[in-house]
């Protein structure tokens, strides 16, 4: 299990204002250096800048919010916000400024603030409000809230970008009609779509790959089928071992199926145990729910032991729901791509040990969409909110044009 979860009290951590550090680090193309030697990124296409100049140009507050496919995306957004000219601020989840001492000061300086997932923040969601009233960079955040390495397929989106967002928006109103314009903008969500693109040889990057998945679970047997066959076959393997260590017995039926009934066995004791009642719906959500119960008081202390394993234990399971849980049933439907069977390759690997081989060259695709103006006031009760749909359609329409740029997979 990646280490997510920071057991010490909760503390703010805002961004750092100025502007030398950005202008340095891009200057120096710092992150393009990073992204080719740490992630195998070498080369960048940005699109739409226009429309994010636009908003610039009228004075808007400006929220970008990427899909989330690779640990990589963060420091991607970088080629936009050097092409528009901007150092944005950055919402970022708490535990990266828990990490190495360099991570955290570069992070800062770059302009990230936390954001506590497992709890209500009021202090970042009050940072990322006041960015947006006073307009005076834009903010990034990502509204998927993990990275799933399924590039063309759109994770659930959490709705507190659009109470931050409308928050914002009527806080500008309310300026700009008691006479103390901050500026004439509004507030505007522009999606941005990243689509990462593989070219290198797919064969020889996986194969290894696959092998010592094949070889872990003691398949001996010389490896048959393509290699989209052996991904699906280890796919399958991996979903019945956890069936028979939690079940008993393997399932039928369809993975998609199979993958829920597992993940409602992990999930439905936790959420009677601590919200009173089973839950349904996307998993990100569900495990943020329980996380906000679980962790208050493991951080504060006064535990004992026994409780103190046992809400780990509860953690690893909500870990574990999520991983069964990222692998969408149809990613791998025929006929599908290079970067998609290199992608779950990723996964699997990272889900065995935490950590994912760099494979190269990818292209990261970075295409910014038109401008979503921010309502002051909320859809009817019951609905999806109007933002949220906008949003969300917006970036699954770009997500599926780029992902017919990927090259078709051919055994």
């Amino acid at each position: 299990m990646q280490n997510i979860i920071i057991e010490k009290p909760y503390k703010f951590i805002p961004p750092h204002r100025g502007r030398f550090w950005p202008w340095l680090f891009q200057t120096l193309r710092l992150p393009d250096w990073y992204l080719n030697r740490f992630m195998g990124v070498e080369s960048h296409q940005v699109r739409g800048i226009q429309l994010l100049k636009e908003s610039l140009r009228l004075g808007h507050g400006i929220l970008l919010t990427p899909n989330h496919p690779r640990y990589s995306d963060p420091m991607a957004m970088g080629w936009i916000c050097r092409e528009a000219g901007i150092y944005p601020y950055t919402m970022a989840s708490w535990h990266l400024f828990q990490q190495h001492w360099f991570h955290c000061w570069a992070i800062r300086r770059m302009g990230g603030f936390s954001v506590y997932r497992e709890g209500i923040d009021r202090q970042s969601i009050d940072e990322a409000v006041d960015i947006l009233v006073k307009a005076e960079r834009p903010l990034v955040i990502f509204p998927e809230g993990a990275v799933f390495r399924t590039n063309d397929h759109l994770h659930a989106l959490l709705d507190g970008i659009a109470f931050i967002a409308r928050t914002a928006a009527k806080k500008r109103a309310k300026v700009a009609t008691s006479g103390k314009v901050v500026t004439s903008g509004k507030v505007v969500i522009h999606p941005v779509a990243i689509k990462y693109l593989f070219h290198g040889d797919l064969a020889k990057s996986i194969e290894p790959v696959l092998a010592w998945v094949e070889k872990r679970l003691t398949w001996d047997s010389p490896a048959a089928g393509t290699l989209l066959d052996r991904t699906k076959r280890i796919l399958n393997g991996l979903l019945t071992l956890k069936e028979i260590e939690y079940l008993g017995q393997s399932r039928t039926g369809s993975f998609a199926e199979r993958q829920q009934f597992l993940v409602d066995h992990l999930l439905h004791p936790l959420e009677v145990r601590w919200l009173d009642r089973a839950q349904s719906g996307p998993i990100v959500p569900r495990v943020k729910a329980l996380r906000i119960k679980i962790m208050p008081e493991l951080v504060q202390g006064g535990l004992t032991e026994s409780e103190r394993k046992q809400r780990w234990r509860d953690l690893a399971t909500l870990y574990l729901a999520q991983q069964v849980a990222s692998y969408p049933p149809d990613y791998l439907v025929e006929p599908t791509t290079d970067t998609r069977v290199l992608e779950m390759v990723e996964r699997i690997e990272e889900d065995l040990i935490d950590l994912a081989r760099v494979h190269r060259p990818l292209e990261a695709i970075l295409e910014i969409g038109p401008a979503i103006e921010v309502p002051t006031e909320r859809g009817p009760k019951g609905q999806e909110d109007p933002i949220m749909t906008a949003l969300r359609e917006q970036l699954q329409s770009m997500l599926n044009r780029l992902a017919n740029e990927a090259r078709h997979f051919t055994s």
